[in-house]
């Protein structure tokens, strides 16, 4: 592919992966993020996004340097929460904001160039946890459910000019960030692989192989669609997994063994 494509928090995780997978396809990449992602061929744009005024800057100084803008992957975020009778409001609004209102900001000032151009597209991170809850994240996933819909009315109001909108809802992802805290909590990776019916553990180049599907024109019939990442993990009945009779029909070993 060719083109000019924005990735924000480009130097985490997913977002690295996705910087990396984005150029080795032939896009010019941007990297927008507080941090450079130390990326060959990856442009660094620094910019907190949650402040409009560094977007717009950082925006700018992307559309100048490469003349346009193809496609952005918003994959800047927290995952932090509490319970809400536990949560403050100043935590509350950390959350959304960085989850939610950056993406906004983010779309926002890319959206003028793409519509000039008639054509563009928009990949955003949500996550499977607004489907299927774990506990104490409230903020985490009210934000992430709303990505997804903000990203269905986009598809909604911007499709007829030629643009396109998708949200990708990774279920758990192997980063150093993930696996640290599985490792401090004393989980046993062979049990989470267990959670999904692929036996998989994904990681970040998973989530960037999808990334660039979602932002290629093989996936307009499929703008304003939510395309979930966890290996079959979320259509699995939780019961099933605690009964040895389903674990084994599921190619699952006893419990306790």
């Amino acid at each position: 592919m060719t083109g000019t494509a924005i990735v924000t928090g480009a130097a985490g995780g997913i977002g690295r992966a996705v910087a990396r997978r984005l150029r080795a396809d032939g896009y010019a990449v941007a990297g927008i993020d507080l941090a450079d992602p130390g990326l060959d061929g990856v442009s660094h744009y620094p910019a907190d996004v949650t402040r409009a005024d560094q977007v717009r800057t950082a925006v700018g100084a992307v559309l100048a340097d490469h003349g346009g803008i193809d496609a952005l992957a918003t994959c800047a975020g927290v995952t932090a929460g509490r319970p809400l009778h536990e949560c403050a409001q100043e935590e509350w609004d950390e959350v959304l904001t960085a989850n939610l209102t950056s993406v906004f900001l983010c779309v926002r000032e890319v959206l003028p160039v793409m519509l000039e151009a008639g054509a563009g597209a928009v990949v955003t991170i949500g996550s499977v946890l607004h489907r299927t809850a774990a506990p104490g994240l409230p903020a985490y996933a009210a934000a992430k459910g709303a990505v997804a819909a903000l990203t269905r009315q986009l598809a909604v109001d911007y499709g007829h000019h030629g643009l396109t909108f998708l949200t990708l809802a990774p279920g758990w992802i192997r980063t150093p960030a993930t696996e640290s805290r599985l490792a401090a909590d004393g989980h046993d990776l062979a049990r989470l692989r267990e959670s999904n019916p692929m036996r998989l553990l994904a990681d970040a180049e998973g989530v960037a192989e999808a990334v660039a599907f979602a932002l290629s024109p093989a996936a307009a019939l499929l703008t304003g669609s939510e395309l979930v990442l966890d290996a079959g993990a979320s259509v699995v009945s939780p019961a099933s997994l605690l009964r040895d009779g389903h674990r084994t029909r599921m190619g699952l070993p006893p419990l306790g063994s």
